[in-house]
């Protein structure tokens, strides 16, 4: 700053208004000043400028596996929305148990960061407290956790959606595939999505079968698995409701790979519309995932300029999407599913 006062013979001060677009400086004498700005590849300071504002111009997102489709994309459109904002994105990495209670009770946000976005994070009770003593304005994006401002979809709809396609087409046999973390613990998620595949069962008179429902490790191989345990009942489903896009493509291979004729013999529908989706022909139920990233910002944003949001809860609708991996059962295979 002191290179650039020199050159263009004025104070510091005036350079650091200019630069700020603060008043006081002449618009001729401010485009004078960014031109040297520019020569000397001078940038102001982020660290200086914002902690004389009393802010860090941080906010930290916490995301539980950067790697997933899901969560690299939701990330996305936070980072985008707060970039234009010309703020800056902390990323926690809190990949499994360990680092999410290492987080919980470290609590490194603490003075790094104005705000925090937690992307469908499922969080014990307890450790959600922790939150709390964050000290900054707390967004959940993707999910809904404790009574913080949140955006996310219905997956309770979402499900019946699914499965209201495929009774829809006749199919009374209808299996789900759901998934846990891994560590065995079910996600929001997860339990909504259940209750709307139960949900729309009964609204087509169809009784709901406990073993029609497999519970998997979330992944393409987790849908394998599935398709093989449903496989081995005496009476297979004729048509799949799977989690999400990624199980769902698993099970499309375990299905190919067990000489199941898709959709002849067996439908299979997702949830989300992932960018493969429409190469593997998977009817699915869209859910706008950037968007929702896009959304968490905006709440952040809104957040700190007013300290409160007009609208703390932010459900984005899903969209049925059909596509060739569900039809009505074929007469051949609808005569075997009744002998069976």
């Amino acid at each position: 700053m002191a290179d650039v006062a020199r050159r263009a013979g004025v104070s510091t001060s005036t350079v650091s208004r200019a630069l700020r677009g603060m008043p006081g400086v002449s618009e001729p004498q401010r485009r004078r000043i960014q031109e040297i700005a520019d020569e000397l590849s001078y940038v102001i300071s982020p660290e200086a400028s914002r902690l004389s504002r009393g802010a860090t111009g941080r906010v930290a997102v916490l995301v539980p596996t950067i790697g997933r489709w899901y969560f690299s994309t939701m990330l996305a459109g936070i980072e985008g929305t707060l970039r234009d904002a010309d703020l800056d994105v902390l990323i926690y990495h809190v990949g499994g148990a360990l680092d999410r209670q290492r987080f919980f009770h470290e609590l490194p946000v603490r003075r790094k960061a104005d705000a925090a976005i937690v992307i469908s994070l499922p969080v014990p009770d307890e450790e959600a407290a922790r939150l709390d003593l964050l000290g900054v304005q707390v967004v959940v994006a993707g999910g809904q956790i404790r009574d913080y401002p949140h955006v996310r979809i219905d997956d309770n709809q979402a499900a019946e959606q699914a499965v209201g396609h495929l009774a829809g087409l006749g199919h009374r046999r209808i299996g789900m595939i759901r998934t846990h973390d891994g560590e065995g613990r079910l996600w929001p998620a997860d339990l909504a999505r259940t209750q709307g595949y139960v949900n729309a069962l009964a609204r087509a008179g169809i009784a709901s079968d406990p073993d029609m429902l497999v519970t998997v490790p979330f992944g393409m191989h987790g849908g394998m698995e599935a398709v093989r345990q449903l496989n081995g009942l005496a009476r297979p489903p004729t048509a799949l409701f799977c989690h999400s896009d990624e199980v769902a493509f698993g099970a499309l291979r375990a299905l190919r790979l067990a000489g199941v004729e898709v959709p002849m013999q067996c439908s299979v529908v997702g949830v989300d519309d992932h960018p493969m989706a429409e190469l593997f022909d998977l009817t699915t139920v869209r859910q706008p995932v950037e968007r929702q990233g896009r959304i968490a910002g905006e709440m952040i944003l809104e957040l700190l300029a007013n300290g409160g949001l007009a609208q703390p809860i932010r459900v984005v609708p899903t969209e049925l999407v059909v596509r060739d991996s569900s039809a009505p059962l074929s007469a051949g295979a609808a005569a075997t599913a009744a002998r069976a």
